[in-house]
């Protein structure tokens, strides 16, 4: 709790006796929301149910049973990135309440680092968003938020045992109080742990070998709110995380180590309208092969501020700002011993509620980096209701906006292979979709949309392996789609029951050809991404007993750029079945879960095999005694 004792430090003012009984008012933290500034773009939001169905497992299992989002997954515990819309790993911009925190050298999240327990807030953001977000947002966006509690206290601890002698641990703090007349507090402290031991019984599937590895996770998420009564509100955040994977660990001349740590501030002031934001990122990679040591090391910090004011005036709505970053590197591969730099933007982003059917969004930004001229990125959207009547609504929304990507530190820096004159990315992103809602009055309630997309992105960046792997800009990309989404909810009485589908078609293909050598393989389907994706989640309730079945299907993957080898497709099922046990203050979760039921074979980037049917137990004790107000 060193967030509450640095609290008390710097407002002692704010410290009194709290009184026997309160109430407690919702806190309202006005944070970075860019969803309001995305009309006419493709968002999905998840629930705290589905939140708590993944609660021991990491981000990619939950979206690649959900999302469309392919990930390029390199074994259990493993790399584990993500392909968006048929765009690369650097495409997807990451967000945790508000801030990018893609690694700054590698332009991309390791998904397997990021498990559900560390935010309380899940949003996905389909196609180009660079005009709202910033760098990155080139496939999609997923944005990830903390939630302020309205509990004045809840304790959590769960545990989870799996196959393969692998195990997680979590133990979760929710607390809220009133200070004084004025303000009001809440937190949150989250610890959590995760051996992957990866005990394998056998060493081969179908002749194909399953790679040994080992991997460790910890992390720390501490979240804190003030707010007060004349609309002064303050958050703090930490994310600590540290990971250890080892691949082949028994092999000590062949072994690898790779150790990241991740650490996460920031601390955020509102009033009224105005929002000030200061933050510090850390991240530490440390690998080893055969003898760990001496580690290649690499620490990279950025040190942020951002600034923006709302404006309000009839039916328009306007965030302006602009946000800063410094980012320091030191890094083994690199020629020099430090590599600084410095970015900005300025921003403008409206939302215009032309009439009760149409909202528009017009939103400019221009990014500023040392030694780059970055596009200037604009994005204009639109959501206009075509029917709306009592239990039915039909919306038609499309927009079109400019992406860029800002090249990683990696591809300008590294010693030999890195390029200082390489081009950012930039691109134009169009889509168009329909979205249906039904409810009818037998608590039947339906859903759907469809989206079609059309994204060329031009100076794609590449690591030539016919130029001994030198990073240059790859000419142009085009990727192109549809995707479907459909759903259905029953509840009635005591039982609840529902389904959704997803379906994705990509295409996704080099337009021009970037040297002499590579004219073969224009129009080819880009490496690692199905042209084919489907999802299927379906659950009936009774009470508190629960059953859950989830199917994930992917087409064939390639694996060389000329599309003669690839990995054959497959589908994977799970189930889940949970019961939650109440007792006046205390709930007892308990769940039960088999994943790849039907013990399917299938290939990891690597062409390792992955592993087939595992069982997982978890349980959770919540203590969470009733609410006492005046």
């Amino acid at each position: 709790m060193a967030l509450t004792i640095a609290t008390c430090l710097f407002f002692p003012e704010m410290l009194v006796a709290q009184r026997d009984s309160i109430r407690l008012e919702p806190v309202i933290v006005k944070g970075f929301v860019p969803e309001k500034f995305m009309s006419g773009l493709k968002i999905q939001k998840f629930d705290s149910t589905s939140l708590n169905v993944f609660r021991f497992q990491n981000i990619s299992d939950l979206l690649s049973l959900y999302t469309p989002i392919a990930f390029k997954n390199y074994g259990p515990g493993q790399l584990n990135t993500a392909s968006f819309r048929g765009t690369s790993a650097n495409h997807t911009a990451v967000l945790w309440n508000g801030l990018n925190i893609n690694s700054p050298i590698l332009g991309q999240t390791d998904f397997s680092t990021i498990p559900v327990t560390g935010f309380d807030q899940l949003s996905v953001q389909y196609g180009s968003a660079a005009s709202i977000v910033g760098s990155d947002a080139v496939g999609g966006s997923i944005l990830l938020g903390s939630a302020p509690s309205t509990r004045p206290l809840q304790l959590s601890v769960g545990r989870q045992h799996e196959s393969f002698n692998n195990h997680q641990t979590q133990v979760t703090a929710r607390y809220a109080a009133v200070i004084n007349d004025q303000w009001s507090f809440s937190g949150k402290t989250n610890v959590y742990d995760g051996r992957m031991n990866n005990d394998f019984p056998y060493s081969e599937r179908n002749q194909y070998t399953v790679l040994p590895s080992s991997s460790l996770q910890s992390g720390l998420v501490q979240d804190l709110f003030f707010n007060s009564k004349n609309d002064h509100q303050i958050s703090a955040h930490v994310w600590l995380t540290r990971n250890r994977l080892t691949l082949t660990p028994e092999d000590k001349a062949g072994r690898e180590l790779t150790l990241t740590e991740a650490y996460r501030t920031m601390l955020r002031y509102n009033y009224k309208d105005f929002t000030i934001r200061t933050s510090w990122v850390r991240d530490i990679i440390d690998y080893a092969k055969g003898d760990y040591r001496q580690l290649d090391h690499a620490v990279t910090d950025k040190f942020s501020n951002r600034i923006e004011r709302d404006f309000q005036f009839n039916q328009f709505q306007i965030k302006a700002g602009g946000e800063w970053a410094h980012y320091r590197a030191h890094v083994a591969g690199y020629d020099k011993a430090l590599v600084t730099e410095n970015r900005g933007d300025l921003f403008l982003l409206t939302r215009w509620q032309a009439t009760a059917r149409l909202v528009v969004s017009a939103n400019l930004r221009q990014a500023f980096v040392t030694k780059f001229d970055p596009p200037f990125t604009p994005s204009l959207g639109a959501e206009y209701v075509l029917a709306q009547k009592e239990g039915y609504n039909l919306k038609a929304k499309g927009s079109v906006g400019r992406s860029y990507r800002v090249p990683t530190l990696n591809e300008r820096f590294w010693k030999d292979l890195g390029n200082p004159d390489i081009r950012p990315e930039n691109g134009w992103n169009k889509e168009i979709g329909l979205e249906q809602n039904i409810a009818t009055p037998l608590n039947h309630g339906f859903s759907a949309s469809l989206t079609a997309y059309h994204n060329r992105i031009k100076d794609w960046t590449y690591w030539n392996p016919t130029k001994s792997y030198h990073v240059e800009n790859l000419q142009q990309v085009l990727a192109r789609g549809i995707e479907l989404q459909a759903g259905w909810r029953y509840d009635v009485n005591d039982w609840k029951s529902g389904i959704n589908l997803g379906y994705a078609r990509n295409n996704s293909s080099q337009e021009r050809a970037y040297d002499a050598y590579s004219s073969d393989i224009i129009g080819k389907q880009l490496v690692f991404v199905p042209m084919h994706s489907g999802n299927l989640n379906a659950f009936i309730q009774y009470r508190n007993t629960r059953l859950t079945g989830q199917a994930q299907t992917i087409s064939k993957r390639f694996s060389t750029f000329d599309n003669l080898q690839f990995l054959e497709g497959y589908t994977l099922t799970n189930l889940l079945a949970e019961h939650t046990f109440v007792w006046d203050k205390v709930k007892m979760r308990l769940q039960g879960q088999i994943n790849n039921l039907a013990n399917t074979f299938y290939l990891n980037v690597r062409n390792n095999a992955m592993p087939g049917r595992s069982f997982a137990l978890s349980l959770i004790l919540i203590y969470d005694p009733p609410h006492s107000a005046k």
